[in-house]
This record gives C-alpha cells, sequence and structure tokens, in this order.
C-alpha cells in the first residue's frame, strides 16, 4: 500500500529523473576501471500544499571516496545536512567550506554548484538534501 502510494505521488518518477541525473555528475580521482560515483536514494517526494505548483524532494546523497560531482544547479531552495563523512561545498561567488556531521549548507535557486566533493580520498561521505522546487522540473541541470 505505502509502495503504490508512493508511486501515484509521483516516487518513481522524480526517482528516474534523481537516478540519471546524478549518475552523470561523478567524477573520480581514481582512473582505474569504472570510476565511482555518487549515489542517491529518493527518501520522499510530496507536493507543498501551501503553495501550488511547488513540491519538496528529500534524498540522501552518498560520494565514495574521493568522488565530486561537476558543476551544476539545481534551480531550487536546497538545504544540506552532513550525515557522515567530510564534504567540502561551494557556489559560485563564494568560499568553499568544508562541513563535517551536523554541518549544514544551503543553496539558492540561481545559484551554480561549483564545488561538492567528499574531502575524503578513501572513506565515504552521506548528505541528507532537502530541495524546494517547481513541480514536474529536473531536480538537477549540468551548470553553463
Amino acid at each position: 500500500m505505502l509502495c503504490s502510494r508512493w508511486i501515484a505521488d509521483g516516487g518513481l518518477r522524480a526517482t528516474m529523473v534523481l537516478l540519471m541525473a546524478f549518475s552523470t555528475l561523478g567524477v573520480a580521482a581514481d582512473t582505474t576501471g569504472t570510476p565511482p560515483r555518487a549515489s542517491m536514494a529518493t527518501l520522499m517526494t510530496r507536493d507543498l500544499e501551501s503553495v501550488p505548483g511547488k513540491e519538496v524532494v528529500m534524498l540522501t546523497v552518498t560520494y565514495p571516496g574521493g568522488v565530486a560531482s561537476l558543476p551544476h544547479r539545481h534551480d531550487a531552495q536546497v538545504f544540506v545536512y552532513v550525515l557522515e563523512g567530510e564534504v567540502t561545498m561551494q557556489v559560485r561567488g563564494s568560499a568553499a567550506v568544508t562541513l563535517r556531521p551536523g554541518g549544514t549548507f544551503y543553496e539558492a535557486p540561481q545559484d551554480v554548484h561549483v564545488v561538492s566533493e567528499n574531502s575524503n580520498k578513501t572513506l565515504p561521505a552521506r548528505i541528507l538534501v532537502v530541495m524546494i522546487k517547481d513541480k514536474g522540473k529536473a531536480v538537477l541541470r549540468l551548470a553553463e
């Protein structure tokens, strides 16, 4: 029942969009074999009832050691909470910050996320991401 409701609420569509988007962003420090990539798991997608046309997406992103994302943007309000490991984040025009568990980061809809990387070359890092975005829009796109 919960699974069928999740699919009816657009969870499957959101998960597929996120998987396709994040699968294009992984860049590994290690160039042997298939490079590791960031992976994500959608936890929830819900309409923002008080704001027509907006939705909230909650997901986790796991970065293997040494993995970074290509510059991108979300066209959304993005709230990040570090669950484990150490990540370095930077939006264009601001200084880079390195965050540890409990650290937070914010991106405005117009921000370009130029640095998003696991600061540790061997241990994984995991973040919780909450986005408020236009319903039906992609969760991210590569920066121009």
